[in-house]
């Protein structure tokens, strides 16, 4: 069996489809990751780079207008077309995730080669459901007068259509591809697939056919720097604070002074922003699976991977949340009694350094799922394999 896996995002939104290629390749299968030209844990797998690099084009301070949007859209989708032709060629199955534009380019090629095509989504608010609102979509607010989300999630169609489909249709026009009418539902399909955990992140819309199998998560238990090591070996569990690929500016030093004003240590990740800040261990991309076990807290920015990889640890978790599905799991996190929110960081670590915040995050993290990329593994397997 031959999967392709296609993902235009930052790491956080490509490390899941590794985790589902070491578990397909570990049944047999021969997989082939294309995403962007960003540094990745690949393990193997092989690799086809796809768009421009998202941390470049942060790092270059690119900026982002109403015009520019479908401008990078098109530029992304005509990739799509150009790199997977040959990629997909002689496979089972296509599985997408990752912005809309990518997706949507991505299906058009497979339906183009008559190939199979399967949506996944990191995050329940990413799917149209009555139980929750979407992500608003750039230049494109919610309106905060409208209480019905079923509305929320018509408008966010005809945002989605404002935004990307005249782009796409030109697109498949070039190749003799019909007009797509909702780009939303398309890239989607009337079937996605949700890596979420059903206890962190359930999905509560019985009326909507999708697939929950837990999340993906790449696993990783191997050693950690010496540096990393000897840090943690010279006193109590330090908190950890990384903001991922957000541009968070002084977030992180600004996390770091207030933890060590609460007289606990301090692992600083860079992050794309480049954090820096005194009287801390201050680290480049770390292992999140095999740090976070021997942690006090995490401090971030609600990213779906590292709320699951901090959740699945069992380690009380302090939510920073800036845009897209963050607030949610800032919203799941504090429903849990897992960890906590809000504007101060001071307020929020004591909360999640409580003792009965910690009870919490163990007896979550024994109730979730433990694989859930070997579940979409064997279902891929299932119903797309030769």
């Amino acid at each position: 069996m031959r999967v392709v896996l296609s993902a235009y995002d930052s790491r956080g939104g490509v490390e899941p489809l590794i985790g589902l290629a070491v578990r397909l390749q570990g049944l047999g299968a021969q997989v082939v990751l294309c995403a962007p030209p960003d540094e990745l844990p690949l393990r193997g797998v092989p690799f086809v780079p796809v768009g421009r690099s998202p941390k470049e084009l942060m790092a270059a301070k690119v900026p982002v207008t109403p015009a520019s949007i479908p401008q990078r859209a098109a530029a992304l989708i005509a990739e799509q077309f150009e790199k997977l032709q040959a990629v997909l060629d002689g496979a089972d199955v296509l599985v997408a995730c990752g912005i809309l534009p990518s997706a949507v380019g991505a299906r058009s090629v497979a339906e183009m080669l008559g190939i199979p095509y399967v949506y996944v989504a990191f995050q329940p608010n990413s799917l149209p459901s009555a139980h929750h609102e979407p992500i608003a979509r750039p230049g494109h607010p919610l309106d905060p007068a409208v209480t019905d989300n079923r509305v929320h999630w018509e408008q966010d169609a005809e945002a989605a259509n404002a935004l990307f489909r005249d782009v796409l249709n030109t697109e498949r026009a070039r190749h003799g591809l019909p007009e797509v009418k909702d780009v939303r539902d398309y890239g989607f399909t009337d079937r996605p697939w949700l890596a979420t955990d059903s206890l962190l992140g359930p999905w509560l819309d019985e009326d909507a056919e999708v697939v929950q199998t837990g999340t993906w998560i790449l696993p990783d238990d191997g050693p950690l720097p010496d540096e990393v090591e000897d840090f943690l070996d010279q006193g109590e569990p330090p908190v950890y604070v990384g903001f991922g690929s957000m541009p968070v500016g002084d977030a992180g030093r600004e996390a770091a002074e207030a933890i060590r004003a609460l007289g606990h240590r301090v692992i600083l990740s860079k992050g794309w922003a480049g954090a820096d800040a005194e009287d801390c261990l201050v680290v480049g991309e770390i292992s999140h699976p095999a740090l976070f076990p021997r942690v006090a807290a995490v401090v971030h920015h609600g990213g779906s991977g590292t709320t699951h990889t901090a959740a699945r640890a069992g380690v009380p978790q302090v939510i920073v949340a800036h845009s897209g599905d963050q607030p949610y799991w800032a919203q799941r996190v504090t429903a849990l009694g897992i960890g906590a929110t809000g504007a101060s960081i001071t307020d929020a670590l004591r909360l999640a350094l409580a003792p009965e915040t910690s009870a919490h995050a163990a007896a979550v993290a024994a109730a979730m799922y433990p694989d859930g990329a070997a579940v979409a593994a064997e279902l891929l397997i299932e119903e797309y394999g030769r």
